[in-house]
């Protein structure tokens, strides 16, 4: 059997990056859809992806990457395929969202430093405020909201997701 060379590899890897850019037409104005379309194709934008990028886009690299790192929206490090997002914001913190994230990091073996699962499946975030304070504590799973979680509740909804992962 053939094994793939090294370029070739690079090559297929830019590839879906390579659309990307192309659908913007390569418009430096446009670094910002351009990386959240990146961003979903690999969640997370990865240095090298981000260097080629800036190169196709005539940037320097540190503009990318000052743009990558300055909007909270980005991530430059590995996310799950699941991403939790734990409001922390008043509401929710006088409503005990720290025993939930306490629950959290407990039941998947994540810290404050650590928040993502080894096997990329779920990434434990806290964020200032999701805007439903009614609903507090609030918990989103991607994009479903989940409101007046406790710690059981949340631990429940991460073993539903790994059994459905596992199934």
């Amino acid at each position: 059997m053939p094994t793939v060379t090294e370029p070739a590899l690079k090559l297929r890897q830019f590839e879906a990056v390579c659309r990307i850019l192309d659908r913007f037409g390569r418009d430096p104005m446009k670094l910002i859809p351009i990386l959240q379309d990146v961003q979903e194709e690999y969640r997370y934008l990865p240095e090298e992806v981000m260097t080629f990028v800036a190169t196709s886009l005539g940037l320097p690299p540190a503009r990318v990457f000052g743009v990558a790192t300055f909007y909270s929206h980005f991530a430059i490090e590995p996310k799950g395929k699941y991403v939790v997002r734990l409001c922390d914001g008043t509401a929710c913190h006088v409503k005990k969202s720290t025993s939930i994230l306490d629950a959290l990091y407990q039941r998947l073996g994540l810290s404050e430093k650590n928040t993502t699962t080894p096997d990329l499946l779920i990434t434990v975030e806290t964020v200032s405020c999701l805007g439903a304070c009614g609903l507090a504590p609030v918990m989103c799973i991607n994009d479903d909201v989940h409101g007046q979680v406790t710690p059981d509740r949340a631990v429940a909804l991460i073993e539903d997701i790994m059994k459905e992962e596992n199934a």
